[in-house]
């Protein structure tokens, strides 16, 4: 899902240089390097808009506090309306300095203090892999903010407080791996972004380094050492595996919100070595708590809780009355790094959104669309301080409204249905003629039609992952189903027909003949 959150995890300085046009064309490893490095980046999450090509830019990003939002800009050499005029220099310096080449300040909401540490060689590759697409014109869209935040003049004293223009420097007493995977997060990757306790300073020593922080309506949590909020108890193995693939075997949890995209489009196409770099970098981080236990209650002194009769009756089927969920098939809530983040807001947008299914574990509905502002607040603060969990109670009905209307999925029915985008999986539902067998489907005929229809995507898609037959099942259902003669509400609909899919992956039963 496109999101702009995204705007800190993707590479929107590379639309801000300018200059003149190259004078040779870039050989073939300089573009492959420099794709690699975009991809790093994520540059193609802010840099394209629902539908819009690749690289053309025009996602709007919303700047916190109601200062307005922002058009993301077309990259692709397009010499009218992209980056096609641009020079070597005009590109690392507003890379590296955040400046324009007409002299004029970049907000900082454009990674530039991350960037400033990219070598001079890495920023070049980069370019010359822009320089490499197929020209789009794509004129930028026009900005939304408000004054005196739109006059770019204004950010110079934020420059002279927080930011220092330098190429990042290798630890002399940390290994060749560490030093890696510090540049990938510090650089390209940009991870403090969204995992700085603030975002407004940006890379200063001030900005709580990778402490976790509110972020556009989720919670980014927090990468330190600490056992409780942090990576602490995490091997490095768990960790490789989770940003690899969103999810670990032994963790609590799956990846959510903007993070799920980053390793989707990001992190899952680096080397395994990159990735393992970056997992090292962050194990050698030293503990960081950012806020002291609230309480310290068993299940039964929290059973009486606000909050507990609303977990009896949406949650504690798939969750359980202990919130170990189901190993393997639902995480657990007990000790889950989003349950136990500073912030609620992550909790709360799953329970409203719901998840796409990730690596073996199942979908998750999206339970909040039936539930009033207030029951989410109190079930979000009830997970939050039960099962050993100790987070701060802050869950309010006026944010959960907030949220509520930010939180846009397929799950939740007020998004436009999901595509599939693995074209065996493709083919496969168009051999088994899913969409035919899942039109105007209603609920007592799910089972008994997925029963048959899963087996022949399976045999025609045998390389397709759990999570993979369980969404593009789901997606396709989407858009063939009647939505308002299914016998339930939607949400209510599209979650079952994703919970029996997931059923019938991993305990099949036989289709009547």
């Amino acid at each position: 899902m496109r999101r702009t959150l995204n705007v800190l995890l993707g590479s929107s300085a590379l639309a801000l240089a300018a200059g003149a046009a190259l004078a040779q064309p870039a050989s073939s490893d300089l573009v492959e390097k420099g794709r690699y490095l975009a991809t790093a980046g994520d540059c193609v999450a802010c840099h394209t808009a629902p539908g819009g090509k690749p690289f053309a830019g025009g996602l709007y990003i919303n700047f916190p506090g109601g200062i307005g939002k922002l058009a993301t800009p077309n990259i692709t050499p397009d010499k009218e309306t992209g980056i096609g005029s641009w020079s070597d220099d005009d590109f690392k310096r507003a890379m590296h300095q955040g400046i324009t080449k007409n002299g004029s300040y970049l907000y900082p909401a454009f990674p530039f203090p991350w960037y400033t540490r990219i070598t001079d060689e890495d920023v070049t590759a980069i370019k010359a892999y822009l320089f490499s697409l197929e020209p789009v014109n794509a004129p930028r869209k026009p900005a939304d903010i408000a004054f005196p935040f739109s006059i770019r003049e204004g950010l110079l004293a934020w420059r002279l407080a927080f930011f220092t223009d330098g190429r990042f420097k290798p630890d002399p007493k940390a290994s060749e791996q560490v030093n890696r995977g510090a540049y990938l997060v510090e650089g390209p990757g940009h991870c403090g972004a969204c995992h700085n306790g603030s975002k407004l300073v940006g890379s200063s020593q001030w900005s709580g380094y990778l402490e976790g922080g509110t972020i556009d309506g989720w919670y980014a949590p927090n990468l330190s050492g600490d056992d409780k909020e942090g990576l602490g108890l995490w091997s490095e193995d768990q960790l490789f595996t989770y940003l690899k693939t969103g999810a670990a075997p032994g963790r609590a949890g799956v990846v959510a919100g903007p993070m799920r995209q980053v390793i989707e489009d990001s992190l899952s196409k680096l080397s395994d070595g990159d990735v393992r770099a970056i997992a090292a970098y962050l194990k050698t981080l030293a503990p960081k708590p950012t806020y002291t236990p609230d309480v310290k209650s068993d299940f039964k002194e929290a059973s009486a809780a606000p909050g507990a009769d609303v977990y009896l009756n949406r949650c504690v089927a798939c969750h359980r009355p202990d919130g170990q969920g189901m190993p393997g098939a639902i995480p657990a809530l007990a000790g889950n790094g989003a349950v136990l983040a500073k912030g609620p807001e992550t909790v709360i947008r799953v329970i409203l959104g719901g998840l796409d299914a990730k690596g073996e574990y199942a979908a998750m509905p999206a339970v909040g669309v039936g539930m009033t502002d207030a029951e989410v607040a109190a079930v979000t603060n009830y997970v939050r301080q039960t099962f050993g969990n100790q987070a701060p109670p802050t869950a309010e009905p006026g944010q959960v409204a907030s949220l509520r209307s930010e939180t846009q999925t397929m799950l939740a029915g007020n998004a436009p249905c999901e595509t599939v985008s693995n074209p065996t999986l493709v083919e496969a539902l168009k051999q088994a003629d899913a969409a035919g067998q899942l039109k105007d489907l209603k609920a007592e005929q799910m089972l008994p039609r997925v029963t048959t229809l899963l087996p022949a995507v399976r045999q025609a898609a045998p390389q397709a992952t759990s999570a993979e037959l369980v969404n593009g099942l789901t997606a396709t259902f989407c858009q063939v189903a009647d939505h308002k003669t299914t016998g339930l509400d939607w949400p209510t609909t599209i979650g079952s027909f994703a919970g029996v899919v997931y059923g019938q992956l991993k305990s099949p039963t036989r289709a009547e003949k």
